[in-house]
């Protein structure tokens, strides 16, 4: 425990057994519902704050006398208050710049993406290239959509639009021309160039590295674009309750783009940066993490984390898999590295004292991830390092134990798991009945003892912590009401869900003695809802509003309705 906060802790003790508290309290929040998720203190009424920490948990009547001539109150009429939510998956920048351009979130049908592409090319008759992503792979058979369509409606400038998961990219025929790529161009070692099976053209979707292809010839966001695109997409975590991130991708643009919002005043989250691994490079590139972390650390943005790709994803047939696909006879998916050279990167970045961020959805994949930490342990000895197997959507049975002995941390997107059209149109199709048994396997992993985290990876999909919760509890679409849960044995109760947003990913994030639950001597990281979480069926939770967000004693946002110093009900 830090000095400071056992002074805070003492003085809190002080002010509960006496009539004058040691100081005035900053902020006041009472007449409220909180949870504080601390076991020894589960529920309370009010919150005193004082130079961004709390240092009152209690009844709204005691709360009282921390109030001082300049204390600002706010009488939360019944709102519920919990710790503020964390996000250990999520790319904030990326997602910014995203909302900048044209974003594809969301579009129900192939007709909605087309007429969305063909608005914005309209209404920017002057950019060179129409850029964009977030189109959702269940909506093109196969998940393959072809560069025709795109040509119909932009024949005249080259296209390129992500796919909502990240590994997938679909271009024009123009956009194609300008990268050289043709029926004769190989496939990158870990990418694939999908082509018309009668013809072997290219059909314009191109998976993982192939992609890269066309993306190296994207004009380069501007500084002052990457910066404004980082601060759309931090406002827009704290409008969702958020108050600190894993930050999944923080390249050296990403970490310039913090700096420069430092500079303008405290940032709305608390940053734990994982900066992404050049897989070709190896051992090589792991000075160059080291010089990042030490130019760019500081006390909001902590860039203490590496990501590693391990594999790609189920639905392009790239993640890696123990057992082949169904319709890929033979094909295993794509390891981004051999395990000889992985498990000699990890051990050098692990040796370096970096929190190791892993990307790995197949069950060969995650396989690969824990070999290579339990290769690190032995070589380098124990320590808490807290590493990270993020997305894992299918382990074999035979690991799910491995998490709690290495100490790592599945760090699911709960949104996810959910028999969506990615599930029952792209993933159990080229799995089989057997593996789809083993997707999303929450329950599975909080029954063995493991750290569980939760986060977004928005902007793949929403960033809204209580969607994700929703499904963690009922293992069913956001929207899809009440029903059957699929994989119910995976489901889990609303405070292990809970606690995957708050404690569970503060722990994962090194940050459980500064935040995560609601303690005296914590930083006043708090999300106020206009509803509480365990008074509603769980298939409403989506429906809760956050109404106030506060990370160290500040507002970072504030829901409409807010007047007059008070939340509305």
């Amino acid at each position: 425990m830090s000095p400071l906060r056992a002074l805070l802790l003492a003085l809190g003790a002080l002010a509960c057994s006496t009539r004058r508290p040691p100081r005035a309290a900053d902020l006041l929040l009472e007449n409220g519902r909180v949870h504080t998720l601390d076991p020894g203190r589960p529920r309370a009424e009010a919150i005193a704050i004082a130079g961004g920490r709390i240092v009152f948990v209690g009844p709204t009547e005691s709360a009282r006398g921390w109030k001082g001539p300049a204390t600002r109150a706010i009488d939360l009429r019944g709102a519920t208050v919990l710790p503020g939510f964390h996000d250990a998956h999520v790319h904030p920048a990326g997602g910014g710049l995203r909302l900048g351009r044209c974003d594809l979130t969301d579009l129900a049908t192939a007709e909605r993406v087309l007429e969305t592409v063909r608005a914005y090319a309209a209404a920017h008759p002057d950019l060179p290239w129409i850029r964009g992503g977030g189109w959702d792979l269940p909506l093109f058979p196969g998940a393959n959509p072809h560069r025709s369509l795109l040509d119909s409606i932009v024949p005249d400038r080259p296209v390129y639009l992500s796919a909502a998961d990240g590994h997938s990219a679909w271009v024009n025929t123009r956009a194609l021309a300008l990268a050289g790529i043709t029926r004769e161009t190989p496939d990158p070692p870990t990418g694939r160039i999908e082509r018309d099976p009668a013809t072997g053209e290219p059909t314009g979707t191109l998976r993982e590295d192939a992609a890269d292809l066309v993306a190296k010839l994207l004009p380069p966001s501007s500084r002052e674009e990457r910066i404004e695109g980082l601060r759309r997409g931090l406002a827009f975590a704290a409008r969702n309750g958020i108050t600190s991130i894993l930050d999944a991708s923080a390249d050296e643009e990403v970490l310039e783009s913090y700096r420069a919002l430092e500079g303008e005043g405290p940032l709305p989250v608390r940053v734990l940066a994982a900066i992404p691994v050049d897989a070709a490079r190896g051992v090589a590139d792991v000075p160059r993490l080291v010089d990042l972390r030490r130019r760019f650390g500081s006390r909001a943005v902590r860039p203490i984390a590496a990501k590693v790709f391990v594999d790609g994803v189920i639905e392009s047939g790239t993640a890696a898999l123990l057992e082949p696909y169904l319709d890929r006879p033979g094909e295993r998916g794509i390891a981004n590295l051999e395990p000889a050279p992985l498990d000699a990167l990890v051990e050098a970045l692990d040796r370096e004292g970096f929190q190791l961020h892993f990307h790995a959805i197949g069950d060969r994949g995650v396989r690969m991830a824990l070999d290579s930490l339990e290769r690190a342990r032995a070589r380098n000895g124990p320590r808490d390092a807290r590493p990270h197997l993020a997305h894992v959507e299918m382990i074999d049975p035979a690991d799910v134990a491995r998490f709690r002995r290495l100490g790592a941390v599945p760090n699911f997107q709960p949104l996810w798991a959910c028999a969506d059209p990615y599930i029952t149109d792209l993933t159990i199709p080229v799995l089989g009945p057997e593996r789809s048994s083993r997707l999303y396997p929450i329950g599975s992993l909080t029954r063995a003892g493991a750290p569980l985290a939760f986060g977004s990876d928005w902007p793949v999909t929403s960033i809204a912590p209580l969607e994700g919760i929703q499904v963690a509890v009922t293992r069913r679409g956001p929207t899809a009401g009440p029903g059957p849960a699929w994989l119910p044995d995976e489901a889990v109760d609303l405070p292990t869900a809970l606690a995957g947003y708050t404690s569970g990913a503060a722990f994962a994030l090194f940050q459980e003695e500064e935040t995560g639950t609601i303690e005296p001597g914590k930083s006043a990281d708090l999300v106020v809802l206009d509803r509480d979480p365990f008074d509603v069926p769980p298939e409403k939770l989506h429906e809760a509003r956050v109404l106030l967000t506060i990370r160290e004693g500040r507002e970072t946002h504030r829901g409409s309705g807010y007047v007059a110093g008070q939340a509305p009900r």
